[in-house]
């Protein structure tokens, strides 16, 4: 039985320095490097998953964090099915701007599934439980801990995204 084929845009959205490309290049080609690459724009990513009968090829756009970038921001969100909302647990400021991130994707792309991350678990948290809970409930997803450094959690969630996008 041949499989059938969906192709979906995923956003990595958050703060500059949260590790959105680092988690894209560890989950893409399981690869890490502490080398801090800004990115201007828009860099998109492809990875292909196989869900039984399904074969989802993830368009993982990875948008430039700048605040100062927001007017270009609704082109990059436009047409996504699923975005993943990146925080950095050093730095709770980060934390703290995910609701602005989160409303601004959602008026543009609708109502599609967002898991927010905080990312950099193999280092010391900044970020309390609380806030984070306070986060979730805006969102109305529960937090996921990721390091795109150890690998921990990144695969998990782009799967759980992936299976969420297709309502599986």
């Amino acid at each position: 039985m041949e499989k059938r084929q969906f192709i979906r845009k995923v956003c990595l959205i958050g703060d500059g320095a949260v590790g959105k490309t680092s988690l894209v290049r560890r989950y893409v080609l399981d690869v890490f490097s502490d080398d801090y690459i800004s990115t201007f724009g828009a860099k998109v990513s492809k990875k292909v998953v196989t869900f039984d009968d399904v074969e989802l090829t993830m368009m993982i756009w990875d948008v430039l964090g700048q605040k100062s970038g927001a007017s270009m921001h609704s082109a990059y969100f436009a047409g996504a099915n699923g975005a993943l909302l990146v925080c950095d647990s050093t730095r709770p400021e980060t934390l703290d701007d995910l609701n602005s991130w989160y409303q601004e994707f959602s008026r543009v792309a609708g109502k599609v599934p967002v898991i927010p991350l905080v990312n950099k678990s193999d280092l010391s948290s900044k970020v309390t439980e609380e806030s984070l809970t306070s986060v979730s409930r805006v969102i109305g997803q529960e937090f996921r801990r990721t390091s795109a450094k150890t690998g921990e959690g990144v695969e998990e969630t782009f799967l759980q995204l992936g299976r969420s996008i297709l309502g599986c």
